[in-house]
């Protein structure tokens, strides 16, 4: 079938936004092709054939449908430049048969995609792998046994391992996957009315996420329709088989083929991100890192600008065999307050910059006297506020994901802010800083959060990265280690540094119950009272080396 009109005016409009280079072909669509899997389930698909010569294929797998604005963000735009396109429906979604169980069916499904590609006339043995978040991790799926016909792949925006992305820390990052079911149960419904039943459900969700037990919370806003909800807020051993089938951590030491990975600084997964970057760099794979100063959300709007255009040049690399496509470096980064930079690695080389907190909530470079202790209390009835930071949103009210003015949080009782003196000269922080709190609590179930922020000069603050970890009776006395959020950002000459020491982060992450029993089911609260001594806690900012990077080439930002 011809393209219909409404996908020839999405096509003309991402190439618009997102400055695609002009294309070069039009396209047909084969729509609602069975797919066989294994287990006697077919799956649906569209196949976008080009009029003319194929450079390859690409093949995307998706939960989220064939609306055509997606479509045409997901094959339109590569079929128009010359690529035969696969858009599956992932199973239970939008027509393909079978159940719809996040995550857990997708590495068979992948392997029994590739099978049936390889029957058909059009395909010429090569083809590459594209998609943003749950379509990134399709991917990672086929790579858990890559195919010889694979050629790369790019990943964008996407988890690996869910366990790590449902838990990040040990906690139960609460606000993004309630949110997420949610949205997810009613994609399939017409989209007027179903952004009408969204829109009026924000109460609801805003309830739901401060209501306890979690269980009886999510049954009631999701009535029964994302049985996978109930399964994430109940398996508190993170070491359950059952999480096993979406643990595709392996897939990162079979990848045979070069891979582009695409991020946020602001992404729910960019430490994933940066750790399959790690990961693959360290196996010698052709592999290649852009991270922009993006949300989750904002990466595939906003950032469609320069992740676009890049996927087409890195195909054009290393499907279609152009010789055009090269980058400048395998890295390329938007250091925030600064602009966007190539560098040779990720991270860059660096010196630690050590700030201690102090006695008088200062943050300095020498520590604080052997006796300094500062105290809070963190209470469950009225958790510490989530303003900002790297995780996903999507409708819940009052709660914004990515870099906001967090002022408030420093004039909190339950939160510790500690302040630098205004800065003489700029400081560049390139990777992932580390606070080490020597902390104590009365009750020893706990979480401590860690962010830092920027002070500006008329004294307002903004997130730069944080980080929580969740402790036990064996963890919660003596030096918590906990890792933030990489980063690459430029602090202004003239502003702060601000370390702020919390108990939480709500409803970004699920309160810490201070009773040790299980959040799903349990309603019970205990408060914590909370000792740091400041004398052996600090601060770790790893400061770009000018002799190294701090010349390094800048990109200007569209």
């Amino acid at each position: 079938m011809k393209r219909t009109p409404g996908e020839r005016l999405a096509d003309r409009l991402w190439t618009r936004y997102a400055h695609l280079p002009a294309a070069t072909s039009d396209y047909t669509v084969r729509r609602g092709v069975r797919i066989p899997m294994r287990d006697g389930v077919g799956l649906l698909a569209d196949v976008l054939l080009p009029k003319g010569p194929a450079s390859g294929t690409v093949l995307v797998t998706s939960p989220y449908g064939v609306n055509t604005v997606g479509s045409s963000m997901t094959g339109g735009l590569f079929a128009r430049r010359g690529y035969r396109v696969v858009l599956v429906r992932c199973r239970g979604t939008f027509g393909s048969g079978g159940t719809f169980e996040p995550f857990m069916r997708e590495v068979d499904d992948a392997a029994d995609i590739v099978a049936w590609m390889r029957e058909q006339p059009w395909f010429d043995g090569r083809f590459a792998t594209h998609g943003y978040s749950y379509l990134g991790f399709t991917q990672w799926a086929l790579l858990m046994d890559p195919p010889p016909e694979l050629t790369t792949a790019i990943v964008a925006c996407a988890p690996y391992d869910l366990v790590a992305a449902v838990h990040p820390g040990g906690a139960f990052l609460l606000s993004t996957f309630l949110e997420w079911s949610f949205v997810t149960t009613r994609q399939e419904q017409p989209i007027l009315p179903r952004m009408a039943s969204i829109l009026a459900a924000r109460g609801r969700i805003r309830r739901a996420l401060a209501a306890l037990p979690l269980a009886d919370a999510a049954k009631e806003l999701l009535n029964g329709k994302a049985p996978w909800y109930g399964e994430w807020i109940s398996r508190r051993d993170l070491g359950d088989p059952w999480w096993e089938p979406a643990d595709l951590t392996e897939a990162l030491d079979r990848v045979r083929v070069p891979v582009l990975l695409q991020g946020g600084w602001q992404d729910g997964f960019l430490r994933q991100t940066t750790a399959a970057h790690a990961r693959l760099t360290a196996r010698g794979t052709g592999v290649a890192l852009t991270i922009g100063p993006w949300t989750h959300a904002e990466g595939g709007a906003a950032g469609a600008r320069i992740l676009l255009p890049e996927a087409l040049a890195w195909l054009d690399e290393h499907l279609a065999g152009s010789s055009t496509g090269h980058r400048a470096e395998p890295v390329k980064v938007f250091v925030t307050g600064a602009g966007w930079r190539n560098l040779p690695a990720w991270p860059p080389p660096t010196v630690e910059h050590t700030l201690h907190p102090g006695a008088d909530r200062q943050l300095t470079p020498q520590p604080a006297g052997p006796t300094a202790v500062d105290t809070f209390t963190y209470d469950p009835t009225d958790p510490t506020p989530t303003y900002g930071g790297a995780f996903v949103t999507q409708v819940s009210p009052g709660i914004t994901a990515g870099y906001v003015d967090d002022s408030a949080l420093a004039s909190r009782s339950d939160v510790l802010a500690f302040t630098s003196d205004p800065l003489a000269t700029p400081l560049e922080v390139l990777g992932s800083p580390v606070a080490e709190m020597d902390h104590r609590s009365d009750n020893p179930f706990a979480d401590l959060f860690v962010r830092v922020s920027e002070v500006d000069a008329r004294g307002r603050s903004r997130n730069v990265t944080d980080g929580l970890v969740r402790l036990g009776p064996s963890t919660a006395a003596g030096v918590v280690r906990v890792e933030l959020e990489p980063v690459a950002h430029r602090f202004a000459r003239g502003s702060q540094i601000r370390l702020l020491v919390a108990g939480g982060s709500h409803p970004r992450w699920e309160r810490n119950l201070g009773t040790g029993d299980d959040p799903a089911t349990s309603t019970k609260l205990l408060p914590s009272h909370r000792t740091i001594h400041l004398s052996n806690s600090r601060l770790t900012l790893p400061v770009a080396d000018p002799r190294a990077t701090g010349q390094g080439p800048q990109i200007r930002g569209r």
